[in-house]
């Protein structure tokens, strides 16, 4: 497959998804010196003129370490669900079964334990500490947002703000619908410098909820692993669950389990990743 009409490399490439959220895998040594461009991997992710995925993964097999381009070319800071696809990628290069790792990114880096069975695996990642201070999260407020009563798009609507490494907003109101144009207007909300990861929380009962977010650079996805971590930190403090409680985070994709503890100590997510296939493409 050929992507570009000048002089190109071939390079492998390795589909992965967790929850339906799907990546290319692309390991830098495989790159050489060529450095994958923004254009490239917007036209990869292409659904109907590339392979198609929510976003590369660059990964560095030797000293591990991930990038992340979102398909839109945007580079978030991490990707929870893309983090458990390059452990599990990790596990099997090197056949292990079971494999402890950590996984630098731009957010710092991410303990991963994986139990991997083939094709698919199970991987547990602490993610590191979430912060509510509005520095981290890009936020024009002087005070952190805990369940913020705002107007948003003719709603009102309240609103927890977190940093997981990325900022996301999260709501417990439950909107329906609306969520498709209140998600935009947030997303876009001048309050949010650098942009925001935006979680709608419904369907709550005991320790298990509904999440559908909006992603940065990849539109409403299946899956959303610091979106996940962002809702139950957002849970706990706002004293809707108990802390350090497992809680059982619904996406579109299936369930994510996340622990969240005090401010500032990791947040653990677990959940399955799987490899789907492999090939060369010319970039």
């Amino acid at each position: 497959m050929r992507l570009y009409n000048w002089p190109s490399v071939t390079v492998r490439f390795y589909k992965y998804e967790g929850l339906g959220n799907d990546f290319l895998i692309i390991e830098r040594e495989d790159l050489g010196d060529v450095q994958l461009t923004t254009k490239q991997a917007i036209a990869l992710c292409d659904r109907h003129l590339g392979i198609g995925a929510d976003g590369v993964l660059v990964l560095d097999v030797s000293a591990p370490s991930m990038h992340v381009i979102n398909s839109d070319g945007s580079v978030p800071e991490m990707c929870g669900n893309g983090i458990r696809c390059a452990a599990l990628h990790l596990a099997r290069r090197a056949e292990r079964q079971n494999l402890e790792v950590d996984i630098d990114t731009v957010a710092g880096p991410q303990p991963c334990r994986v139990e991997s069975h083939g094709r698919t695996g199970s991987v547990t990642v602490q993610m590191r500490g979430a912060s509510l201070s509005p520095g981290d999260i890009g936020l024009r407020s002087e005070a952190p947002w805990l369940d913020e009563p705002l107007r948003v798009a003719n709603h009102d609507l309240h609103v927890t703000a977190v940093s997981m490494g990325n900022p996301h907003a999260v709501t417990f109101d439950d909107v329906g619908e609306a969520r498709f144009e209140l998600g935009d207007a947030l997303q876009h909300d001048p309050r949010f410098s650098n942009g925001v990861n935006v979680g709608f929380v419904s369907e709550r009962e005991g320790n298990a909820m509904r999440l559908d977010v909006l992603e940065r650079g990849a539109g409403w996805t299946q899956a959303c692993g610091t979106g996940a971590a962002a809702a139950a930190v957002a849970a706990v403090e706002t004293g809707r669950t108990k802390r350090g409680a497992p809680l059982s985070i619904r996406l579109p994709g299936g369930a994510l389990t996340i622990t969240s503890r005090e401010i500032g100590q990791p947040v653990q997510m677990e959940g399955p990743a799987r490899f789907v296939f492999q090939g060369e493409v010319e970039i």
